[in-house]
This record gives C-alpha cells, structure tokens and sequence, in this order.
C-alpha cells in the first residue's frame, strides 16, 4: 500500500496571515523586519495565529535540541526558508509558490508554536482519509451472489 505524505499546513490559513500579506502587498513596509514597532497589526496577527507576539518570540531560549534548518530564521533569506519550513510540514508559499512576504517576521513563531516550544496553533482537523474501494469490492460481492 501506498504511504502518501501528509498534506502541508499553510502559513497562509492561520487567522489573519492572509490578509495582513495582502495588506503587505500593497504596504511593502509593513513587513519590514526593521519597521515592525510601527505596525500593531503584525503582532495581534502573531499572537492571534502563533499564541505570542513577535516579541515574546525572540525572548524564548531555544532548546538544545533545535534543529539545524531551524536556526538563525532570522538571518536566512525567504527562499532558503521554504524547504526548512516543508520538512516541518508547513507551507509558506503563496498562491504562485513564492515565499510569503510576511514570512521573514512570522518564521521564529510559526517554529516554536509547530514545535510546541512556546506558543499555540489555531486547531486544524486532521485530513479526510482516501477513500477506500470496500464499497466496489461489496458490489462486485453481491452480483456474484445473485448469479448462483
């Protein structure tokens, strides 16, 4: 039997992260690592998504235990950030595949609450399982039964 990986959580479906990247389409600076202070909404969209604003994010320790493709999210330009955040099972792309331009200020706390270091995130259901094909085998079943 086929093991099929799981699909990528997105970035993008936490609460308000998609509508704060608009916003930062059309307000570059807002996503501005250096200009952060000066956008409230950036944090209330952390701590809504991520359970701590990005503050909070940068003063927690991180284990002895962090992962190497985890470390210095901060320095590491957005492209290099996209497979390190697949092999945590997350998708930080848009709807073209291109890095979030959010993603440079949401990375620390997207890892540490994916983690489960500090912070949450909002509950998501687990994927619908395939679908299996007992049904067909049923069927088939019941007309060889018929024809005896």
């Amino acid at each position: 039997m086929n093991a099929r990986a799981a699909p990528l959580r997105r970035l993008a479906d936490l609460p308000g992260v998609d509508a704060l990247e608009l916003k930062a389409l059309m307000k570059p600076r807002l996503a501005d690592p250096d200009l952060r202070h000066e956008h409230p909404e950036v944090d209330a969209v952390a701590r809504a998504a991520f359970g701590l604003s990005l503050d909070e994010a940068e003063a927690v320790p991180l284990p002895a235990d962090w992962p190497d493709h985890l470390r210095d999210l901060h320095r590491r330009s957005p492209a290099d950030l996209v497979p390190a955040f697949e092999a945590e099972g997350w998708d930080v792309t848009d709807k073209r595949r291109k890095p979030l331009r959010l993603l440079p200020l949401f990375a620390l706390p997207l890892a540490l609450a994916a983690r489960g270091v500090a912070g949450t995130l909002p509950f998501a259901p687990e994927p619908d399982h395939p679908a299996t094909d007992w049904g067909a085998n049923l069927k088939a079943e019941a007309g060889r039964f018929r024809k005896r």
